[in-house]
């Protein structure tokens, strides 16, 4: 999922090669490369600087938020953004979530927030 959608989101850019998309993320132009042809996977911390570069989250990246396929690209930015927003938020009995528990809200809030933007675009 990883390499289709990098490599969608570098498409969608008018111009925006995998040159001058490497230069921008610091990074040689065959380690994109790599990372479009699914060779190689990125770091965490390459995964955020890319994520940060689209405005979208890495779970989009990683195909783990269930985006419905009609979701443009400043929808997941307002995902990011809802997502962001309610970080750290979550306790359970006043305990913090565990990265599991955190994961799964993450998901659910995923969910909720599509459902309302596919009304929205009704």
């Amino acid at each position: 999922m990883f390499p289709e959608r990098l490599k969608e989101l570098r498409k969608q850019e008018p111009g925006l090669t995998q040159e001058k998309l490497a230069s921008q993320l610091g990074m040689a132009k065959t380690t994109l490369a790599s990372y479009e042809q699914g060779k190689r996977q990125p770091d965490l911390k390459t995964l955020t600087k890319i994520a940060d570069r689209f405005s979208v989250t890495a779970d989009y990246l990683l195909g783990k938020d269930q985006t419905p396929a009609w979701v443009t690209k400043e929808d997941t930015k307002d995902l990011k953004e809802f997502l962001e927003s309610n970080e750290g938020s979550m306790t359970f009995g006043g305990v913090d979530l565990t990265p599991e528990q955190d994961a799964q809200v993450r998901v659910a809030m995923a969910t909720i927030f599509w459902n309302e933007k596919k009304k929205e675009k009704k």
